[in-house]
């Protein structure tokens, strides 16, 4: 029988997992929209440590090996911006991606008070709506990256999530 997929809050010792996953995750990303230099990209392993070690970080774990990972940290406005969702190409489509979202809700929600959630994806990631929108998430608007990629705004309420069994 194989293992099973953990959720857990990251360490320093995940960085350079997460960096390493996270490279890999959003080339698809990047060939579809002819972009290699959008953010989860050109992010330093540097930048990621400083994540890891300030904001509110969760991997999913495979055995030891990092298999998924999410950010979230609370904004100026009081909601929770969760970034740079991301599970490991031969692991989409399990729920891993929606469990790792539940995880960084909870945490913002419970630890720093946050009342709503806002993401943003790219313009052309259906998948990526589609489990937005399955978890709860709405659109609320559009704006263009520092990379140039449109990007479309989702927010939903603290407490809105929805089962995807």
């Amino acid at each position: 029988m194989g293992m099973s997929v953990t959720i857990s809050a990251a360490t320093e010792q995940d960085a350079e997992q997460i960096f390493r996953l996270q490279y890999l995750c959003f080339q698809s990303e990047a060939a579809l929209y002819g972009n290699y230099r959008i953010d989860p990209l050109v992010q330093t392993l540097d930048s990621v440590r400083q994540e890891v070690a300030g904001d509110c970080v969760f991997v999913a774990r495979l055995g030891e090996e990092v298999v998924g990972s999410v950010r979230g940290k609370v904004t100026e406005d009081g909601a929770a911006a969760i970034a740079k969702l991301c599970v490991h190409p031969r692991l989409q489509g399990h729920g891993i991606g929606a469990r790792l979202l539940r995880a960084a809700e909870d945490a913002l929600a419970e630890r720093h008070g946050a009342t709503r959630f806002r993401l943003h994806t790219g313009h052309r990631s259906e998948g990526n709506l589609r489990l937005y929108r399955k978890v709860g998430y709405q659109t609320v608007g559009r704006a263009k990256g520092d990379d140039g990629v449109e990007m479309i705004i989702l927010e939903k309420e603290a407490g809105a999530f929805v089962a995807t069994a």
